[in-house]
């Protein structure tokens, strides 16, 4: 027959590993607060990337074929201009452009996206640093019970575990449309 008592952990082995546990999910907030930083970095890459039409034979194949397009539409419109007397000086012009960054050429829309991407990320490491924490909690009271010598010790732990839906029940549209009735109420008095 095993022996229970030989296979359980020492005080000293508990307070080892617990030590050991906390430290782990110091490293690992820390972990994630660096990975925070290297995802902000690679939104700040892709997000200023430059693409060149010459990054792309299919681009550069469109440009060529529309530079070639503007070229003769421009000797059209020159040759109008001619005719009606218009100096050359005067005479309107047309003219292809590649734009190799889109919307986020625009410092608004970076600074938009830029602020989108910070608060999903800091949404993200968040969610690491409550899974690293929980981790945490259920490797602690593991090893806690492993210590309990009472079933009265071990009923109590268990209890004590919290369903965090209980603590923070969903939210309802109605709840928030009675919280904010008087509000509205108020502001849409002056309508009618």
């Amino acid at each position: 027959m095993v022996d229970a008592q030989a296979n359980r952990m020492t005080k000293a082995e508990r307070g080892d590993l617990l030590s050991l546990i906390k430290k782990r999910e110091r490293v690992m907030k820390t972990m994630a607060a660096e990975r925070s930083a290297e995802m902000i970095a690679e939104f700040e890459a892709q997000a200023a990337k430059i693409y060149s039409f010459n990054d792309d034979a299919i681009w550069e194949k469109a440009k060529q074929e529309a530079a070639a397009a503007v070229e003769a539409a421009q000797a059209a419109i020159a040759e109008r201009c001619s005719m009606l007397g218009i100096p050359a000086e005067f005479a309107p012009h047309m003219n292809v452009e590649w734009h190799g960054r889109g919307q986020n050429a625009f410092a608004w829309r970076m600074t938009e996206l830029r602020r989108a991407a910070k608060k999903r990320i800091e949404a993200i490491e968040a969610e690491a640093c409550s899974r690293i924490e929980r981790m945490s909690l259920d490797a602690q009271a593991e090893l806690l019970s492993q210590g309990l010598d009472t079933d009265a010790a071990r009923a109590f732990l268990e209890t004590a575990k919290q369903d965090m839906a209980s603590l923070m029940p969903s939210l309802r549209v109605v709840d928030v449309e009675k919280m904010i009735a008087p509000t509205l109420k108020r502001l849409t008095s002056g309508y009618h």
